[in-house]
């Protein structure tokens, strides 16, 4: 299994950190890249809280957290964000929010979390893999119109109903359980290739997707993430593709242009905005993305609160 590399892990923790002192949030432990870079520029008085759905995840950031009292650890979605911060006595005083929206290499690597259609595996692609329901699960009783919704909404897959069909018809002959066996079925449906990405690629990311409500989740993340900074407290997402992407684009600027005064006010006056951009979008460096390709499609967005709210 190959070990993960952060990705935009220096760019994120620079853009981030604004008090040595202050409280943070790692959204998406993962294997704690980000949390370590984090960790070694705070101050002694600094906290941490650290969040994950994957057990595994959970078990690395427990035993940083062992060997640092600095940190606080909470297994389960960051859609729990608020609920952690308000029993910690934490909202509206976070300075930094780190959330990264990318699997693990990991969690790609390890054939029995069925995340990759390169290896063989069981066809599971849930985070936390004690609760909810499979991807195998959901091909076993999805309606072919309802599969396509899913391939074109959480993967644009241009050839969805086309795809959806094929699994449908299969399942009929076979149940659908393995990762390799389905990215078959996808590839022998769909009807063009790219040779530079494999055709199962966007349905795996919409079966990934949908299995563990990603988008959804991100969309209940951001307004509960500025919620919760101080003045000064930044917020920085790293996606990986367009739908995520977009999400966090469009609400961070809805966060950023100024709010327009009540009826009673004059027309046409504007209230200050209380937040203002820092990164609009940045990249890894070509440098980086050869040294990780699965970098490549990364996009690092940061938002900071200027004024209370």
């Amino acid at each position: 299994m190959s070990e993960h590399v952060t990705v935009l892990g220096d760019e994120t923790v620079r853009h981030v950190l604004s008090d040595p002192c202050g409280i943070y949030v790692d959204a998406t432990f993962g294997r704690g890249g980000h949390s370590r870079r984090l960790l070694a520029l705070l101050s002694p008085e600094a906290r941490l809280l650290v969040i994950d759905r994957d057990p595994e995840a959970i078990c690395s950031a427990r035993m940083l957290a062992s060997e640092d009292a600095r940190i606080m650890v909470r297994q389960g979605s960051f859609v729990q964000l608020a609920v952690w911060l308000e029993e910690l006595g934490w909202n509206g005083k976070v300075k930094g929010i780190i959330v990264d929206l990318g699997v693990s290499s990991p969690q790609l690597d390890d054939a029995a979390r069925g995340f990759s259609f390169q290896v063989d595996g069981p066809l599971d692609m849930r985070m936390d893999t004690t609760s909810g329901e499979s991807a195998a699960d959901l091909l076993a009783h999805i309606s072919d119109k309802e599969l396509a919704d899913v391939l074109w909404k959480y993967g644009e897959e241009r050839f969805a109903r086309r795809i959806a069909r094929s699994l449908v018809e299969a399942r009929q002959k076979q149940p659908l359980t393995r990762t390799l066996q389905v990215a078959a079925l996808i590839a022998e449906a769909h009807p063009r290739w790219d040779h530079r990405r494999h055709p199962a690629t966007r349905s795996f990311q919409a079966l990934r997707m949908y299995v563990n409500q990603e988008l959804e989740s991100l969309e209940a993340l951001l307004p509960q993430g500025t919620a919760a900074l101080a003045v000064g407290g930044r917020m920085a997402v790293i996606s990986f593709h367009s739908l995520e992407d977009r999400a966090v684009k469009q609400f961070f600027r809805s966060k950023v242009q100024a709010a327009e005064w009540g009826p009673e006010m004059l027309v046409g006056h504007q209230l200050p905005p209380a937040f203002v951009s820092v990164v609009r979008r940045l990249e890894p460096s070509a440098l980086e993305v050869e040294q990780n390709p699965r970098a490549r499609s990364a996009h690092l967005r940061v938002i900071e609160r200027i004024a209370p709210s």
